[in-house]
């Protein structure tokens, strides 16, 4: 590797930490460019898995106010998110390639969907609830049975496929739950610090990466998600809504 493309997979890494702290769409950025500095695919993947752990250390470092004040709903996260991340490495070695490709930009476009009009669904709960019950809906910072259910899923495809994963689970979290969404923010980053760790180990067993490219990526992704969960926690609700659907529709728009 030429001192040029060291550095250029720095900055990639630094970029995808950002990406990955604010939007949840690391590999957008990371992923592309090792394969045009002509890594193959799987090497890329494997790679840039191990190279952005440190960008999910980063940032829930930066969003470590955000994920204390999540409570208990912090450690299921954990729980289901390595789990799921299990599942998906297991599918993704025991399925044949590209089952679900077709599928995949659909199902972030729909999630993009659902964060976008997030207050408008919670709004009609809590009228549903207040109609049928006489009595206003209770703040909700547990995750009920269907919300841990659905994070499990949105684990299981982090775990399989992983672009867009960060913004299903903002509309998992949003929707399941009244937290703040700087603190969904926090989450969904801690979901896919865990995630990258998991199928990492398992991409370390099963495949041979780049240690070099992953370093460089590792270097940078622990500055930059460090640096896009001090950006993250200072976005309004509604810029970061509206971002987070912008870079969902990007991510779906290329895998289309």
């Amino acid at each position: 590797m030429s001192a040029l493309e060291a550095l250029v997979v720095l900055a990639a890494g630094l970029g995808a930490g950002i990406l990955s702290s604010t939007v949840g769409v690391a590999s957008l950025l990371s992923f592309p460019t090792l394969v045009a500095l002509g890594l193959p695919p799987v090497t890329a993947n494997v790679s840039n898995t191990l190279g952005l752990i440190p960008g999910g250390l980063g940032g829930v470092v930066g969003y470590r106010e955000e994920v204390r004040e999540a409570g208990p709903i912090a450690k299921v996260i954990v729980v289901v998110c390595a789990v799921g991340a299990i599942l998906g490495a297991a599918l993704l070695l025991g399925l044949p390639p590209g089952v679900f490709e077709a599928i995949v930009p659909y199902l972030i476009l729909f999630t993009c969907l659902l964060v976008g009009v997030q207050p408008r669904i919670a709004r009609w709960l809590r009228v549903r609830h207040e109609r049928r019950h006489g009595e206003a809906l209770s703040e909700r910072r547990h995750m009920s049975p269907a919300t841990t259910v659905f994070a499990t899923v949105t684990g299981v495809y982090g775990g399989y496929f992983g672009a867009g994963a960060g913004v299903m689970m903002v509309a998992v979290l949003g929707i399941g739950t009244d937290l703040e969404l700087r603190i969904v923010n926090g989450l969904k980053t801690l979901s896919l610090m865990v995630g990258n760790i998991v199928a990492g180990l398992i991409f370390v067993v099963v495949a041979d990466p780049r240690w070099d490219v992953a370093a460089l990526l590792a270097a940078g992704s622990l500055v930059g998600g460090y640096v896009g969960a001090r950006i993250g926690r200072r976005l309004p609700d509604a810029v970061f809504r509206w971002a987070v659907v912008a870079a969902g529709i990007v991510a779906a728009l290329l895998l289309l």
